[in-house]
């Protein structure tokens, strides 16, 4: 958790020196141009401050996004509230998940979603060791863990008893968010196979 939140802290102070150097460099091309009136010319100026005023707009825009996937990990799904889903989630999102298949729209992400609690009720993922982003995307890691208390459905009217075993592992979600605040397209990243040794199915 130490290394992850330095990594993290050394991402901020590379964003906030760059921002820096920025303003500095505007403020000695202004007085240049106010002195000497040649050495930088007006279209320089403006086009540096535009680059500021980007960089500090990104970034606002980045902690946003991880501000919303913070309350869709901690809240929204750790307490089931799916009625809130669509404030993380655009309606017609592509969902990557860990054993390549995709899915498409956020009703069928719901019954995804839904389905990992009727066998794990206590699901949850409480930490998010890493979180950063760029531009429209964000990549945030999680501690995904619970406990398979209750029968697995398996399809035909099948089901597999529980094993009582706790799963707890790493795990990732890149996001590509749309203009609106919510992701159009989410990747997420596990192990299956520690998932099902965890739980005692495993071969």
């Amino acid at each position: 958790m130490t290394n992850s939140k330095s990594f993290f802290s050394k991402i901020i102070s590379v964003i906030t020196i760059t921002i820096s150097l920025c303003v500095f460099l505007l403020i000695g091309l202004s007085s240049c141009s106010n002195d000497k009136g040649t050495s930088a010319s007006q279209s320089e100026i403006d086009s540096l401050r535009n680059q500021i005023v980007q960089l500090t707009s990104g970034n606002e825009m980045i902690a946003k996004n991880l501000a919303t996937f913070d309350t869709l990990d901690y809240t929204v799904f750790n307490n089931q509230e799916w009625t809130r889903l669509h404030e993380s989630h655009s309606k017609d999102i592509i969902v990557h998940w860990p054993d390549g298949h995709f899915t498409t729209g956020i009703e069928k992400h719901i019954e995804d979603l839904k389905a990992l609690f009727v066998y794990a009720p206590d699901t949850r993922i409480k930490e998010h060791p890493i979180r950063f982003g760029s531009g429209n995307m964000t990549a945030v890691t999680g501690v995904f863990e619970g406990t398979f208390t209750k029968p697995m459905p398996i399809g035909n009217g099948k089901f597999i008893q529980p094993t009582g075993k706790a799963f707890k592992m790493p795990m990732c979600t890149i996001g590509i968010w749309g203009p609106d605040g919510t992701m159009t397209e989410e990747h997420l990243f596990w192990d299956n196979q520690t998932y099902t040794n965890q739980i005692g199915l495993g071969k």
